[in-house]
């Protein structure tokens, strides 16, 4: 059975229907928290009177920082051809993002001042709970010895920086642009069988922005993504790893034969106007939006919780 672990800024707890109870652990990072797999267990045996209701914690990212942070890019059939793509050649890649990105469940997320193309994108984290060094081989039987649990995460993204740079690390890196949890939700090896049955699900202000299964859409699996990660990226436990988002962001890929006369244009007057356009697009994330997240199956054997963050711009 899965265990549903949150985190405060002083303690680790296990949470389940009547409340949550504290792990006794010396943990202060994830890593070492999914070391300590006794007092996990412990605490998810512990009496109704040891538990205290969830509401009263003040829960940060169950994913602590420094770690590494990996992403898939394009990795859902819908999100590609949103992006103009074919879902039937899009190749495997990866992309890195600074851990200094993450932030808690319920924390704001802070729009730079420079920024004005401010997206989001709800993505499955998969946790990494045992080394993965360069040559391990994955499968389906390895793949619960190097994942421990799945996390939300939110790879919000400031598009009118990382078009132009045709680079991801700083568009997708600013503080607060990855906020993970609220729950870490470790699973046993039979669940991950549940993985593909997983909906993930994107709110801005009560409006339903992303909602696809992962089954029938997702590309590249995380068998197939941490195998090809394992042939030049080694992984720690604690470290996070994004699956990639459906398709419904804000960004869309113009209408082809407005990209086919933008291709005749000088690179400075290109971006000057599809910026334009994008500018009159209004998905994009504007101040004081609340965004919604929750990932979890159908019946809901496994719910990994509702993020919900506010869009701040700062001044």
């Amino acid at each position: 059975m899965s265990i549903s672990v949150l985190r405060t800024a002083d303690a680790w707890w296990v949470q389940n229907l009547d409340g949550a109870a504290r792990i006794d652990t010396a943990a202060t990072t994830t890593g070492e928290l999914l070391g300590d797999r006794a007092a996990i267990v412990a605490a998810e045996a512990a009496g109704p009177g040891e538990r205290v209701p969830v509401d009263d914690l003040d829960l940060v990212s169950p994913v602590t920082a420094p770690c590494r942070v990996v992403a898939q890019m394009t990795n859902y059939a819908t999100h590609v051809k949103d992006s103009g793509m074919d879902p039937h050649t899009v190749p495997l890649t990866f992309f890195r993002k600074s851990s200094g990105s993450i932030s808690g469940p319920f924390d704001d997320v802070i729009r730079p001042g420079h920024v004005t193309l401010l997206d989001y994108e709800v993505e499955i984290g998969l946790v990494v709970g045992s080394p993965l060094r360069v040559g391990t081989e994955v499968d389906e039987t390895t793949l619960p010895e190097v994942v421990a649990g799945l996390v939300i995460t939110n790879d919000v993204s400031a598009r009118d920086v990382q078009l132009p740079k045709t680079q991801f690390y700083e568009a997708k890196s600013y503080p607060t642009f990855t906020p993970v949890g609220p729950v870490l939700v470790l699973l046993d090896a039979a669940e991950f069988a549940r993985f593909d049955d997983l909906r993930l699900t994107l709110r801005v202000n009560g409006e339903i922005r992303q909602d696809r299964k992962v089954g029938g859409d997702m590309i590249y699996g995380p068998v197939e993504a941490l195998r090809t990660l394992a042939g030049f990226q080694r992984l720690d436990a604690g470290d996070l790893v994004l699956t990639g988002t459906p398709g419904g962001t804000a960004l869309k890929a113009p209408p082809k034969l407005i990209e086919k006369i933008g291709a005749l244009l000088p690179p400075a007057l290109k971006w000057k106007s599809f910026f334009r356009g994008q500018a009159k697009n209004p998905a994009y994330l504007k101040d004081g939006d609340v965004m919604e997240l929750s990932i979890a199956t159908d019946d809901g054997a496994l719910d990994l919780g509702i993020q919900r963050t506010r869009v701040r711009y700062a001044r």
